[in-house]
């Protein structure tokens, strides 16, 4: 059990870790890679650094101070997040809890390209299983994506239905499917309906019925998060206050994933102004 869980290990999340753990707290860092911040060749326009450096050495830098000030990390991919009266962050390997939990991911820029994907959004296209799976009991549902997120939102979606199809869209797989899930591989050519969503027709001239897509290509993002424990999204960003709190109280959000401008500067103060509320959030909540 964790005081504070940080999904994310950029400069938003590495910030708020360091007030945390200043604060005594225990802390655990969740991220399975380094973001965007070390694809920066130089930085020469961040407060205090005497010459430019690259975005891999200021990544470094951040992790190196959080490890010295007893930062837990944990390289994993998470899966999922569920609250029950704490935060329960479910990761490829285990399952963690904490008393408050900062979202700190940067911004999914991946987009998928199936035509027709835009039109039935709300209308049988779906971007998460936990939230909307409901809607679908017993009726026929498929996944898009090819790895480790497409097989968690399947999996959720049988709890609800065996009719469960995962589609890759081209894609190699990259994880094993059970059998009870089928697996299509063909091209997608579009997907048709008149008004909601009734199917997807495939580049060899397959047509598969459908009543609900739900997509997971990649990673889940921050919003994909967020949506499923029943926090405000705007587009892929989450809503947050002043104080960065989500809609739901004890998470909070920081960084890219909560809209630009997208620069290092913004994301750590935005870390800052995280972890500092939710210091007193943590504090607050053991008193109470």
């Amino acid at each position: 059990m964790f005081d504070l869980i940080i999904i994310g290990k950029g400069p938003a999340g590495i910030a708020a870790a360091l007030y945390a753990l200043r604060a005594n707290l225990k802390v655990m860092i969740i991220g399975k890679d380094a973001g965007t911040l070390p694809q920066a060749h130089l930085i020469e326009n961040y407060y205090g650094l005497e010459k430019p450096i690259s975005g891999e050495e200021l990544f470094e830098i951040g992790i190196h101070q959080a490890k010295t000030l007893g930062a837990e990390f944990l390289d994993d991919e998470v899966l999922g997040l569920d609250f029950d009266g704490n935060f329960v962050v479910k990761t490829k390997t285990q399952s963690l809890s904490s008393i408050s939990l900062i979202m700190a991911t940067g911004i999914s820029r991946k987009r998928g390209n199936v035509p027709g994907a835009a039109e039935f959004e709300g209308k049988g296209i779906s971007y998460c299983a936990v939230c909307d799976g409901f809607f679908y009991r017993s009726k026929s549902v498929a996944v898009l994506g090819s790895g480790e997120y497409a097989l968690h939102e399947a999996k959720d979606l049988l709890n609800v239905t065996d009719k469960v199809k995962i589609l890759t869209n081209g894609q190699p797989l990259t994880v094993k499917i059970p059998d009870d899930i089928e697996v299509i591989q063909t091209p997608i050519l579009k997907l048709f309906g008149d008004g909601n969503l009734e199917g997807v027709e495939f580049k060899d001239g397959a047509k598969l019925e459908l009543n609900g897509l739900f997509v997971a290509l990649g990673s889940a993002s921050a919003s994909d998060f967020a949506r499923k424990i029943g926090a405000a999204v705007e587009g892929n960003q989450i809503v947050v206050n002043k104080d960065m709190q989500t809609t739901v109280p004890g998470l909070y959000a920081a960084g890219d994933c909560v809209g630009g401008p997208f620069q290092v500067g913004v994301s750590v103060g935005e870390g800052t102004i995280a972890g500092l509320n939710a210091i007193k959030y943590i504090r607050d909540k053991k008193r109470g």
